[in-house]
């Protein structure tokens, strides 16, 4: 069976699926994994589609250093013990910029634009493209396909696309981006099937985890994101301090005298959850935890969820159902409980033995808006996007023969 490898790479993981493609075109998950402590302590772990482990292995820290090692580790496991040799590899990138609004083939060319984007997702883009770039150099003819965090939202109207600014900027790539539209776009892709009465209605997503954001969906378009430029913007992170005055930074430069590159640091690794609570940027620590730091931590997220909501809710003109999507919105009933409290004026009101269950439809009958709770699927939308492109160039090429 011919199969497609997903790649999701971090600054020190990588995580990896596999999906087999049926002879009708369907995908099947076959493989799960990832390679982390890359740089300190590398250990490859998969588990196969029935759960079973395939795979537990430490590694010398000198084997695998870097991002562009991990994969060729885990490629050569892949094709060594388990005989997998995909047929292309799709992977998420987090910055698409002006240029792409649609996944698309990288080559050289493609990848060096894509290098342009580093510094609008520093956290992100650098290491999305280590792996694209050490495959094209060992394996320039498979195909490899980027799939863009912010493609989702680049049907976006003027009014939420632009910032106040002079138009030249606006020509160069200033402009709202959105991003986590590969999670959005999996949500908005299951909605017929699995709340058939909300699809074509104005739904908010919730996509809270270490990174967060929300989103308008109309029709299971995205007409209006929190993040913007860059994936600072919007909702608190857990190392990201979401939305901020740009004085600010501003203040940062003239009374603190930090460089860019220290105000950069700043604010994608030591704001956010981490910043306020000084005690962790992870949700179920601060959950658990007895300092007033953490509890104004984890209310200050929910609060600036609450306000997010509503302003998704006048874009959208009214609201009839939320979402709340990966790790946090998956899996904390405290935080979806304290984000639906304050959101009762549009008519949010959830069972509360329903969300302590995680169950998929956790408002009341009552509740004016329909409240869900769905697991988000990045992975899968990469292989259906990579197998489409692929399939797309095999026709176009029998055409041309």
């Amino acid at each position: 069976m011919d199969t497609i490898l997903v790649a999701n790479a971090g600054s020190s993981s990588v995580k990896f699926q596999v999906f087999g493609i049926g002879q009708d075109g369907s995908l099947k998950r076959q493989i799960k994994g990832q390679m982390d402590g890359v740089g300190s302590r590398p250990r490859l772990r998969a588990t196969g589609a029935d759960g079973a482990v395939l795979i537990d292995r430490s590694y010398e820290n000198e084997a695998v250093r870097d991002v562009a090692a991990a994969i060729t580790t885990a490629g050569a496991w892949l094709r060594g013990e388990l005989k997998i040799d995909p047929i292309a590899i799709g992977h998420r990138v987090v910055h698409g910029g002006p240029d792409y609004d649609r996944p698309v083939r990288v080559d050289q060319n493609v990848l060096a634009q894509l290098e342009k984007y580093i510094s609008l997702a520093p956290l992100h883009q650098p290491y999305n493209l280590a792996p694209i770039r050490s495959i094209l150099s060992r394996f320039p003819d498979r195909p490899q396909v980027a799939c863009f965090d912010t493609a989702f939202h680049r049907g976006h109207g003027d009014l939420a696309d632009r910032y106040a600014i002079p138009e030249y900027l606006y020509a160069e790539g200033v402009r709202r981006y959105g991003f986590h539209g590969l999670s959005y776009e999996y949500i908005a892709s299951i909605l017929p099937d699995v709340a058939p009465g909300i699809a074509s209605k104005r739904v908010i997503v919730a996509h809270l985890g270490s990174g967060a954001s929300m989103c308008a969906l109309d029709n299971g378009r995205s007409i209006e994101s929190s993040m913007g430029f860059t994936a600072l913007d919007g909702l608190p992170m857990g190392t990201r301090p979401g939305q901020i005055d740009p004085g600010v930074v501003l203040y940062l430069i003239s009374e603190k005298g930090m460089a860019p590159a220290d105000i950069q640091n700043f604010l994608y690794r030591e704001c956010g959850l981490k910043g306020l609570s000084g005690v962790s940027n992870d949700m179920r620590e601060l959950l658990t935890s007895d300092s007033p730091r953490a509890a104004l931590a984890v209310d200050y997220f929910v609060y600036r969820a609450s306000l997010f909501a509503g302003m998704l809710a006048a874009a959208l003109q009214g609201v009839d159902a939320l979402v709340f999507t990966a790790g946090v919105g998956e899996n904390s009933a405290p935080v979806r409980a304290a984000i639906a409290a304050k959101l009762g004026w549009l008519g949010v009101s959830i069972d509360a033995d329903a969300n302590e269950k995680h169950a998929r439809l956790v408002s009341r009958p009552e509740s004016r808006v329909a409240v869900y709770v769905l697991p988000t699927d990045e992975e899968l939308m990469i292989a259906r996007h990579t197998w489409s492109l692929l399939s797309k160039s095999s026709k176009k090429h029998e055409r041309v023969s």
